[in-house]
Order: C-alpha cells, then sequence, then structure tokens
C-alpha cells in the first residue's frame, strides 16, 4: 500500500473527520473508500473463481466463501 499526502481545507478536512467518527472508521479507511467510488475502483471476489479450483463443496459452503472475501457495509 502508498502513502499519499492530500493537502485539504480547513473546512473539508473538518468534514472527512466527522463523517470517520460518524461511522466509526479511520480517515484513511474513508479516504480510500472516496476515491474508490470516485475512480469507479471494484473489488474482486475470489469466491468468483472458486468453481474452477476443483472443490466439489463450493455450492454447500457458498455464504461462508462470500462471508469470508466481503467486508459488511459500514
Amino acid at each position: 500500500m502508498k502513502r499519499t499526502t492530500v493537502n485539504l481545507s480547513d473546512e473539508t478536512d473538518a468534514r472527512l473527520r466527522h463523517e470517520a467518527q460518524r461511522r466509526g472508521i479511520t480517515i484513511s479507511e474513508l479516504t480510500r473508500e472516496a476515491i474508490q467510488a470516485h475512480l469507479g475502483v471494484q473489488r474482486t471476489l475470489g469466491a468468483a473463481a472458486a468453481g474452477w479450483g476443483g472443490r466439489r463443496d463450493v455450492s454447500e459452503r457458498i455464504e461462508e466463501i462470500l462471508a469470508n472475501e466481503v467486508a459488511p457495509l459500514p
């Protein structure tokens, strides 16, 4: 992961900090989410290719597999 410095106005910084605190996440997490949403970055699901791994129990374990791959929405 790369570190990037961003200069923000006092107002934007205050709004960012307030929103991060309101959601119970770090400023870094909120900033990453905002940038990814702006750029249209999509997460990939490792479970999407589970059927090609030779495992025969994927359909029985799909909820467990997805729970391990997808973080809950805030």
